[in-house]
């Protein structure tokens, strides 16, 4: 089988297995996508392969990165979560930290919902935030271990907009980037001196932020070490993620049937 094929024109007699994701997500858009999948698999006789939504945004970086290979650290950063995850092979994993509260990127739109920017908050609080200077005191929280509290952050950063209606608001958006970055950046750092490892990828949505990169090159000069990130158009959901994982999920033979239903609360490891 060939690698997964990221282009939308293909002819369907050169698809070798079908790929979906069954979670974690909301169930009425998964269902929709485990439906349509088992009608082609069934419809094609090949076989279905149910994909973790989540190592869909890990393996999205495969196809940027021709020559990434397991193992590594990734940084996991979305709206709905943010982890460290230790991928120790193509389809396995091990969580060495996450959120205790609010995600990320679930964080980046409360905030940018209270100043006015509206939905979605991540990238408009980045264009934002090239206006203005990281200026403004901002609370960081730092745990013993590898766990992410942004709770926070966000709410200092609503409450002073709330007591400060005039405050320069890109330099708010600016001060607020920079504050979630160090809080990565300092757990992502511990994770490579508790590992060993010399690449860190980001993976979601979050990691298309153009300042987080910014600290992750730094990062990667500083400890010589490498940083990989998906293209932007593969940072958030997309099909080609999901064929990606399907992809070496079909070579360890991991294959699902015409059972195969959505599960929102799915765990990732």
């Amino acid at each position: 089988m060939k690698k997964a094929v990221s282009e939308a024109n293909i002819n369907l007699s050169q698809i070798d297995a079908v790929s979906c994701t069954y979670g974690p997500g909301l169930v009425g858009a998964l269902l929709v996508g485990v439906s349509y999948a088992k009608a082609l698999s069934y419809s094609l006789n090949k076989p279905l392969i149910g994909v973790n939504h989540l190592e869909g945004h890990i393996d999205a970086n495969y196809i940027t990165h021709k020559d990434l290979e397991p193992p590594f650290l990734c940084v996991m950063m979305s709206g709905g979560n943010t982890q460290i995850v230790h991928v120790k092979d193509y389809t396995t994993f091990e969580i060495l930290g996450k959120t205790k509260d609010d995600a990320i990127g679930e964080a980046f739109d409360k905030v940018a919902r209270v100043i006015g920017l509206g939905y979605p908050g991540g990238p408009k609080i980045d264009k934002l935030a090239k206006d203005g200077k990281p200026i403004i005191q901002l609370p960081r929280v730092h745990m013993d271990n590898l766990d992410f509290s942004f709770s926070g952050i966000k709410t200092a950063v609503i409450n002073l907009h709330h007591k400060t209606p005039d405050i320069n608001k890109a330099d708010l958006a600016a001060s607020f980037e920079d504050a979630v970055s160090d809080m990565l950046i300092t757990n992502v750092e511990k994770a490579i001196n508790l590992t060993k490892m010399k690449k860190i990828v980001l993976a979601g949505g979050v990691s298309a932020n153009s300042y987080i990169r910014e600290k992750f090159d730094t990062l990667a000069k500083d400890k010589n070490i490498q940083v990989y990130y998906p293209e932007l158009k593969l940072c958030t959901d997309n099909a080609a993620m999901i064929a990606s994982a399907g992809y070496y999920e079909y070579l360890q033979g991991d294959k699902a049937d015409l059972t195969l239903n959505a599960m929102p609360n799915l765990k990732f490891c």
